[in-house]
């Protein structure tokens, strides 16, 4: 396993789990658009454990790659779902916030494999 997959991996997950936790903890940046999207609140627990899951199972991929692909491929099609959500609400110009997750995600996936 090279540096730089372990570099991106883990700056990959901390910036999904902060993602997480600010939904979690309800954070006017993160609630605010979900709400104008349309996106009930009682989904926000379950969207802020998919991202913490899929952030813990990037790290558990270090040693366990099948997980961290696993994750990572969970992960994708999670921020294109948001990306998608941000177009059907047609809030063209916040679609760039669910890609600069979905993003390094993608990089995780590439280099992880």
């Amino acid at each position: 396993m090279s540096v730089t997959v372990v570099i991106v991996t883990v700056l990959t997950a901390l910036w999904v789990g902060f993602s997480g936790v600010s939904l979690l903890r309800r954070a006017a940046f993160v609630v605010e658009p979900l709400v104008s999207y349309g996106i009930p609140d009682t989904w926000w627990p379950r969207l802020a454990a998919a991202k913490l899951l899929g952030a813990a199972g990037l790290l558990v991929g270090l040693p366990v790659p099948a997980v961290g692909v696993a994750a990572a491929i969970g992960l994708v099609l999670y921020f294109v779902g948001a990306v998608i959500t941000v177009l059907r609400a047609r809030s063209y110009k916040t679609v760039a916030f669910p890609v600069l997750y979905l993003v390094p995600v993608v990089a995780t996936l590439a280099v992880g494999m």
